[in-house]
């Protein structure tokens, strides 16, 4: 009998990114410090050469106002691709063991761009540096393209094993995926900048977009049979639910930013202590029940954890960013900050992952929070470095994939599944696998950018 299934080597291809241990916490740091190096060389790049003069710019935060030629624009967009997202692709696949000589060559390539860079007067000049928020928005949109370009290229054997998400305990490239969402969603949040967020009817409200989304996912993938890795999440849970859940807990318990930090953690202790007291081994096992909630215990447990991230996350973006005192101090002071946090967090990290129980994404045991975090605030304290780059300014792709961040996620997801439907991924060529892949990252990059020029905003929440 023919197998009429739209995706025969399903099989396979979970098997291809099941029972993984991931790499080092240290090489996942170094790539990580990769992606900012890249944006921030691409600033330097455009404020020795200008090429990006008639850039798009905002009169205010819901009206985006083209002022550049198609042909200008293009141009500015192919240098992204060129000097961002293609690099990333690299350094992500067939660079992958090159990754330390890529920090040290493009750190020394940064210093030698920002030295030589003309300046129209020394040091930090008002009006040219980068917000925060600017800042947050290169962070988030790094953090999208890494999603983006992962989420494909695992399914291509060129693609490093110990950079697919680990199956139990360990670190890994896209282990950091839905944690980092959660994250910079957090620092960003009503909450964390001390806004009225409304009562949970409001927030109920907004969470329905996601519960929406979730569903759909599962709906579709269930229909064309693609593969899913049941142990990620469970059988029916994905990405979107545990977004949602947050949302649901954030808007029952709503306590101002200050206090999070202080619930964030009891949450996080009160969990963990259960996940060593035996609730790990039941996560960790192949035992299902009948229930809804034991045949997704792995999205429904480990909620728990994500809540407590978000929870710190918001404290941590008042505290460092919003907060009275932090706004009077200066740039310099501000990125110390949050590199002394992460420094701090760091240390947390080592030292749970050591003597308590080892980071698992699985589970989002307080490690794994801690790792998050660390990381995270690595990256976005990188990226504030922009501020020593004069004339420094969002690129056309950032400005672009920040204004349809969903957008550009849904589309990314589009274009993986029909890929994984059309092409045996894991018996394709290396040379075939990185072409697939580029041309994947450039339709997914012109896509975008030409829905942002036609002023378009695909931006829900």
């Amino acid at each position: 009998m023919m197998d009429s299934s739209l995706n025969p080597n399903k099989h396979l291809k979970e098997q291809f990114v099941s029972n993984l241990d991931g790499s080092s916490i240290l090489e996942i740091a170094a790539l990580l410090t990769i992606v900012p190096l890249l944006v921030l060389i691409r600033y330097s790049i455009s404020s020795h050469y200008n090429n990006d003069k008639s850039v798009s710019s905002k009169k205010n935060d819901d009206e985006i106002v083209v002022s550049r030629t198609w042909k200008a624009y293009t141009y500015a967009l192919s240098l992204d691709f060129i000097f961002i997202v293609f690099p990333m692709l690299l350094f992500f696949t067939v660079l992958s063991e090159w990754v330390y000589l890529g920090v040290v060559l493009l750190s020394l390539l940064l210093l030698v761009l920002s030295v030589t860079a003309k300046r129209s007067s020394s040091g930090l000049q008002r009006g040219q540096s980068l917000s925060f928020r600017a800042n947050v928005s290169s962070y988030r949109v790094a953090l999208m393209l890494i999603t983006c370009l992962c989420i494909l290229a695992v399914d291509f054997t060129i693609f490093p094993r110990r950079y697919a998400k680990t199956e139990t305990y360990g670190t890994s490239l896209m282990d950091l995926g839905v944690g980092s969402f959660v994250l910079a969603n957090a620092i960003v949040s009503r909450q964390a900048r001390d806004v009225s967020s409304g009562n949970w009817v409001s927030g109920l409200k907004a969470t329905a977009p996601l519960l929406l989304l979730g569903f759909i996912r599962l709906v579709t993938t269930s229909g064309v049979d693609y593969q899913v890795h049941i142990t990620e999440y469970g059988q029916h849970w994905n990405f979107f639910f545990t977004l949602a859940a947050i949302s649901i807990l954030t808007s029952f318990v709503n306590i101002p930013a200050k206090y999070c930090g202080v619930l964030g953690f009891t949450v996080l202790a009160g969990y963990q202590t259960w996940l060593v007291s035996g609730l790990n081994t039941y996560l960790l096992s192949d035992e299902r029940g009948d229930s809804i909630i034991s045949k997704n215990k792995e999205g429904v447990y480990s909620t728990l954890g994500y809540w407590g991230m978000y929870l710190l996350g918001v404290h941590l973006g008042y505290r460092l960013f919003y907060a009275k005192n932090s706004n009077t101090r200066s740039t310099t002071s501000s990125i110390a900050r949050v590199f002394l946090v992460s420094l701090i967090l760091w240390i947390v990290t080592l030292l749970v992952d050591n003597y308590v129980e080892r980071i698992s994404r699985r589970t989002c045991n307080m490690p794994y929070v801690t790792w998050v975090l660390a990381q995270d605030l690595q990256a976005l304290g990188i990226f504030m470095l922009s501020s020593y780059i004069p004339m420094n300014k969002l690129s056309s792709l950032e400005e672009a994939i920040d204004q349809n961040l969903l957008a550009t996620f849904l589309l990314a997801n589009v274009f993986t599944g029909v890929v994984n439907m059309s092409v045996d991924t894991i018996f394709a060529s290396p040379l075939s696998s990185l072409v697939i892949l580029t041309a994947y990252a450039f339709a997914l990059s012109s896509i975008i950018g030409t829905i942002h020029f036609s002023g378009f905003r695909l931006k829900f929440w």
